[in-house]
């Protein structure tokens, strides 16, 4: 197996960058909005075969150095008694939304090898063809939390905001329930054969600074530690962060993940050396070119400076317009640019 990607993860010397996108399997790839034509998200994330195959095909087309397991963020939350949906249109919607202390009681413990089965048995047959590191995922406490008030996605999370405040009690409740529940859910997929973990807390910037040491920190640092003992590289990546990149540090993660908004070198220098680094290149910058995101990404390597722990991604997910030629350059680019 090609581990290029897990030494970095370790801080280990490596013989190139290693590269990987999040959504690298979505629909910039004509193979996956083939397959989208017959079939709808969560049906492909509940069925093995079509899940394997979607997580295989950014492998074959664009040659990264690692595979990340097609699932949902919002698998967990149907498993604990919540009704999800997918809507082309709408996104994610989850019915109906937690909005008093006494909604948290219709969230029932997240039993994952009961309610999610269907995941492990991805995990094992990726195990079985991928010849890269599998990266496993969840969502983070606050980040889930977020998708439960809000009922979906959200540009202000004001009712997340609002529940935080008005109910202090039924908050911790909340986010304990989820601590328990992602921690579980992530030890099973590391059993199954994921060989690395990234949490996802895509929504922290929302709250700020100290919005974030006060109600979200404690929850997440619960978490890593948790799942400290898998022993596989744990991943944390937000956006928004950079006002409070210490203290999302501070949460737990062996590699940080950062977005475009700072520049890596400086992010880097702030998390501190004990740490690597995933990012950071700016989603849009793919999308217009090779002519943008060529010199964006040989300023983010000769920020980067060979370091070791710099794992090449995205600030973000990949955008549906990108073209996967501009993806595969991009890998290729990075692996000659960054060549030992």
């Amino acid at each position: 197996m090609k581990d290029r990607f897990l030494r970095a993860c370790w801080r280990e010397p490596v013989d190139r960058t290693p590269v990987w996108f999040m959504r690298q399997a979505g629909r910039s790839s004509p193979a996956y909005r083939a397959i989208r034509e017959k079939h709808g998200i969560l049906e492909i994330a509940k069925s093995p075969d079509l899940a394997t195959e979607v997580t295989l095909q950014p492998l074959r087309e664009l040659g990264v150095d690692a595979a990340i397991l097609f699932a949902d963020l919002l698998l967990p939350l149907e498993a604990m008694g919540m009704r999800v949906r997918i809507d082309g249109g709408e996104g994610p919607v989850v019915e109906p939304p937690l909005r008093t202390p006494e909604d948290v009681d219709r969230l029932r413990p997240l039993e994952p090898t009961k309610g999610l089965p269907f995941v492990f048995e991805t995990i094992r047959r990726l195990r079985a063809k991928a010849g890269v590191p599998l990266i496993g995922f969840a969502g983070a406490p606050f980040t889930m939390a977020s998708y439960l008030i809000e009922g979906g996605a959200s540009k202000d999370f004001s009712a997340t905001k609002t529940f935080m405040a008005s109910h202090p009690d039924a908050w911790r409740q909340l986010m304990g329930r989820l601590v328990d529940g992602v921690g579980a859910f992530l030890r099973e997929q590391v059993k199954a054969g994921v060989q690395a973990i990234q949490v996802f807390d895509s929504w922290a910037g929302a709250v700020g600074k100290e919005g974030y040491q006060a109600n979200v920190l404690p929850y997440s640092r619960k978490l890593f530690d948790e799942i400290r003992e898998t022993g596989v590289p744990l991943i944390h990546f937000g956006t928004g962060t950079a006002d409070f990149l210490e203290s999302f540090t501070a949460a737990g993660g062996d590699l940080i993940g950062v977005d475009w908004r700072i520049p890596i070198d400086a992010a880097w220098q702030r998390i501190g050396a004990e740490h690597g680094i995933q990012g950071n290149l700016d989603p849009t910058a793919l999308v217009r070119g090779p002519e943008i995101w060529r010199p964006a990404a040989t300023d983010i390597l000769r920020r980067a400076a060979r370091r070791p722990g710099h794992v090449f991604n995205l600030g973000h997910g990949v955008l549906p317009q990108t073209q996967q030629e501009d993806l595969r350059g991009l890998v290729n680019f990075v692996h000659e640019s960054s060549r030992i």
